[in-house]
């Protein structure tokens, strides 16, 4: 598996919050369920997605809009419309000016009513620590215009969220994976978009070999030299390839990557600090935590203790 499926592997949704809206202008909706990730979507008419310290940001019918963390933000019909509605994770389809209540399709808030748009918007309930290195280089709001190629699982997302059938939710699930893979694939491949240095260099010959080495196993005590041999270079002309590509040396980033390999296996697994350096590349606890506390400010066992549902001990 690329370090990239990796990644999207922990953005997975499980369960995820989807709501088909449809809203009459003047419309606003101040976001603040707190979902760590969201995909919104027009299946008719446009929407702005405003964020409190970016530029607003259009989306029209059949573009994909990936809005990261977990900060608010308003969705409205213009950027100057106050919203009339706090939407929180507790009332997702509460009523508000030009959003109604109506006993009609299921995960459906609004009456539909020609001239109305209707935006479609799904919310990533759960992520890993891996994934936090892709979501902290996402923009405020990353949109993939709708021109960029067909969609027609934005097609499917419209039928089927308007109905209530066995297995909905992990369709659901499914095909907001596949917008959200569609709109990460076309951000890195969009030479004027800041994606990652790392996404664009596992294409490189060299340098994505040597991601990749890094990647698969990331326990072995790797050097530069070692590196290099493998992917049939010279020391210096990988690490001038790869730091230019990357933004950062090879071993700079194999300890950045054994780092978050190390907090997440902190988080999900009961393994002793320990195990868990051998299993990423230290020697022992110690070495750990002193690249730990080194690159991340708390020792590992205090990241383990934050973790939601964990008892300190």
């Amino acid at each position: 598996m690329d370090a990239v499926s990796a990644l999207l592997a922990e953005v997975r949704a499980r369960g995820a919050v989807f709501r088909q809206t449809i809203m009459r202008p003047p419309w606003a909706l101040r976001m603040a369920s707190g979902a760590p990730l969201t995909l919104a979507t027009t299946a008719r008419g446009h929407a702005w997605i405003v964020p409190d310290r970016h530029e607003p940001v259009r989306i029209g019918a059949g573009d994909i809009a990936v809005i990261p963390g977990d900060a608010p933000y308003t969705v409205a019909d213009d950027p100057a419309t106050a919203p009339s509605l706090v939407v929180t994770s507790a009332d997702y389809c509460a009523a508000a000016e030009g959003v109604e209540h109506a006993a009609g399709p299921a995960r459906t808030c609004g009456t539909p009513v020609d001239g109305a748009a209707v935006l479609l918007s799904g919310a990533f309930e759960r992520r890993g620590e891996l994934s936090e290195r892709l979501l902290r280089a996402l923009p405020a709001v990353l949109v993939v215009p709708a021109e960029d190629g067909p969609r027609p699982w934005v097609e499917m997302m419209t039928e089927e969220v308007v109905r209530d059938r066995p297995g909905q939710q992990l369709v659901l699930d499914r095909l907001l994976d596949l917008m959200l893979v569609h709109a990460l694939r076309g951000w890195f491949d969009n030479p004027d978009a800041n994606a990652p240095g790392w996404c664009r260099a596992l294409d490189d010959p060299v340098v994505g070999a040597a991601l990749r080495l890094l990647h698969d196993t990331p326990a072995h005590p790797w050097t530069v030299a070692e590196l290099a041999a493998k992917v049939g270079v010279s020391r210096p002309a990988l690490a001038r390839r790869f730091t230019a590509m990357v933004g950062e040396p090879p071993m700079a980033y194999l300890a950045s990557w054994r780092i978050d390999l190390a907090a997440d296996l902190l988080r999900k697994t009961d393994h002793t600090v320990g195990t868990i350096a051998r299993k990423v590349g230290y020697a022992n606890a110690f070495a750990l935590s002193v690249a730990f506390k080194r690159l991340r400010g708390t020792r590992p066992s205090d990241h383990r203790n934050s973790t939601p549902g964990r008892r300190a001990g």
